[in-house]
């Protein structure tokens, strides 16, 4: 079993202690974000094949990453760098911090464990697509020679994001839009062929419909996010995992994510994973580092009970 740890929240920028503690006790506890199902989750090395990890700040948990190896657990990095004004990404760190980080795991752990995510693409008034093209380039010229993939994505639009997003702009002063598909695929090419300068294969997560067209499909791949192929690369061996993605777009091979929504107090205003700021940054402040939950679940959960 591969662990996702996590798309719905920054377990290394905000939960690492808490992760660390529940690697030792080897489980966790989780609750299923739709049905409630509250399931008990081994983390010892005999249920886990490898870790991956998703962060926009990796230097909270860098320490903690050679435990995890020492313990013969495989991972890879997965960090999200975009350099966005601030009006868009309130508390993430600069890119230049995150190029570090990132530049560290793979001098120690190997070029294979670092993958950079420029995702998702948002466009405003702030970020027009020439200032992602020339953005795009000036980060992967500092991530030369440190990772061989970059993740994009188009920001998905769902209510609450729009009614983030709409607030925000009002607030601090932008316009924001969802792009057409054509000016979508232009700006994948430029990325494409940014990243090809620059020693790095370009990935699209979850968007396949965006690869038809414009010359996109010779230039990109399908992102595989949790990937047994990088993972098995970063252990020395192979590592079987069935292919069933989490969405219906989705080219990742099967996993268990431990995290929970609307627990991540970064604030960038285009989440998706995070309906209310103000209910992150409460519930981030409730956390028990030694808890079995990450965030625990309402009593009337509880009743459901716990499954394998």
């Amino acid at each position: 079993m591969i662990i996702s740890a996590s798309y719905k929240t920054d377990i290394p920028a905000f939960y690492g202690e808490w992760f660390m503690a529940r690697l030792r006790a080897g489980h966790c506890r989780m609750v299923n974000p739709y049905g409630g199902q509250v399931y008990r989750v081994p983390l010892d090395i005999g249920a886990v094949d490898g870790f991956v990890f998703w962060t926009r700040n990796l230097g909270p948990f860098l320490g903690h990453l050679s435990e995890v190896s020492d313990g013969g657990y495989p991972f890879v990095v997965h960090q999200t760098i975009t350099g966005y004004p601030r009006a868009l990404d309130v508390s993430t760190i600069g890119a230049a911090r995150a190029v570090d980080h990132l530049r560290r795991v793979g001098r120690r752990f190997g070029p294979r464990v670092p993958v950079w995510r420029y995702d998702p693409v948002v466009a405003t008034s702030l970020t027009p697509p020439d200032w992602h093209r020339r953005n795009f380039a000036e980060l992967a010229r500092g991530l030369a020679g440190v990772v061989d993939e970059v993740v994009v994505s188009f920001a998905q639009i769902y209510r609450k994001t729009a009614r983030n997003m709409d607030r925000a702009a009002g607030a601090r002063g932008f316009a924001w839009n969802d792009p057409e598909a054509e000016e979508k695929r232009h700006l994948l090419a430029a990325f494409a062929d940014t990243a090809a300068t620059h020693g790095m294969t370009l990935s699209l997560c979850g968007q396949p419909q965006l690869m038809a067209g414009g010359g996109v499909e010779a230039r990109c791949i399908e992102a595989r996010c949790i990937d047994a192929r990088r993972l098995g690369d970063a252990a020395g061996r192979p590592i079987a995992a069935q292919a069933k993605p989490h969405r219906k777009t989705c080219a990742c091979v099967a996993s268990r994510d431990i995290g929970a929504y609307d627990t991540c107090p970064h604030g960038c205003v285009y989440c998706y994973a995070v309906e209310s700021h103000d209910r992150a940054k409460g519930r981030h402040r409730q956390h028990d580092p030694g808890g079995d939950y990450l965030f625990p679940p309402a009593a009337r959960q509880l009743a459901n009970g716990a499954a394998d």
